[in-house]
Parts: C-alpha cells; sequence; structure tokens
C-alpha cells in the first residue's frame, strides 16, 4: 500500500432514481480498501450535455483519503458504476450512475483510461460548483483556482439542492 493520498471524486445520475443512486455511491466509496470519505459536497441539478435528450443529471463530489493507486481507484469505481447498473451506450449518454477521479493528490496521469487531474473538468460547472463546496481554493494543475474558474463558467450553472455539505467524523 502507498501512502495516503488525498482524492476528489465526481458522482453524477440522472436514471433509476439519480438521489438515492449518489448517496448509495457516497457509502460505499466511505467502505474502499485502505480509504476513508472525508467529506462531500451538496447534490446539484444541471442540464444534461451533449446528448440533451435526457433527464436532468444530479451531481456531488467526495472528497477521499486513499491508499489505493490512481489505478487502483479507477478500478474500484468502475466496479462501483458496475453494480449500479452503469451501460456505456454511446458518449453522454444517461447513466445510473457515473464516477470519475477529479484530482488525486497532487499526481499527473496521463495513460489509456485515465487522466488526472479530469482533462475537462476546469469547463464543467457540475464539477466546479460541488467541488467549490469543499476546496474552493485548490488549484487545477495547468488552469487555475476552482473558484475562479466557477465564476467564469457560462449560464446556466447547476442549482444546489437543499441541503447542507457533509464531512465525516475523524475516526
Amino acid at each position: 500500500m502507498s501512502s495516503l493520498s488525498t482524492a476528489y471524486i465526481a458522482l453524477g445520475a440522472n436514471m433509476d432514481d439519480p438521489e438515492q443512486q449518489i448517496r448509495s455511491a457516497l457509502r460505499e466509496l466511505g467502505r474502499l480498501p485502505a480509504s476513508r470519505l472525508l467529506a462531500h459536497s451538496s447534490l446539484y441539478r444541471s442540464q444534461a450535455e451533449g446528448y440533451s435528450q435526457q433527464p436532468d443529471f444530479l451531481n456531488a463530489v467526495a472528497q477521499i483519503e486513499t491508499g489505493l493507486e490512481p489505478e487502483e481507484l479507477l478500478e474500484a469505481l468502475l466496479a462501483i458504476e458496475q453494480v449500479h447498473g452503469r451501460r456505456r451506450t454511446f458518449r453522454n449518454a444517461p447513466r445510473t450512475l457515473d464516477l470519475d477521479i477529479l484530482l488525486y493528490g497532487q499526481r499527473q496521469v496521463s495513460q489509456a483510461g485515465l487522466h488526472i487531474p479530469h482533462p475537462r473538468m476546469h469547463l464543467r460547472g457540475f464539477v466546479l460548483a460541488p467541488l467549490a463546496e469543499l476546496a474552493a481554493d485548490l488549484e487545477i494543475p495547468g488552469h487555475g483556482r476552482i473558484l475562479d474558474l466557477l465564476q467564469g463558467i457560462p449560464e446556466p450553472h447547476p442549482v444546489r439542492l437543499p441541503a447542507e455539505p457533509h464531512r465525516e467524523a475523524s475516526s
């Protein structure tokens, strides 16, 4: 096992009770091996991008501490998606659950199927808004501070649902 790193995970869903899908996935993130859920954002509603003929998405971001290597973390996230019935039918398709590694400490990874920082996170309000709840001053390498990037996102912005961010109790 490697040393512990802080990672940020994006969660999104727009099928089969999206709120329940995300809440369940948050619990599962807290049970990953060598990992601990530190905090998660509120839920946000956003319009679908790309393929617009689908329901709005619910999105959130989780902050975890993990001893898993990025590749191991990705494998674990893909397994959670599969348990939730994720099917990859076409780009930007509706989905029961989508989990993406946004940031993993200061690491930068570029390999087939895994890019950290997430290559489009700085352009997506549905990622930046929940991430700003947890780490507004965090820098995305090569792009800038989360809060500054969020302020530059064009309308419509995601809408925060009524709930406060949740921080897990320290153990």
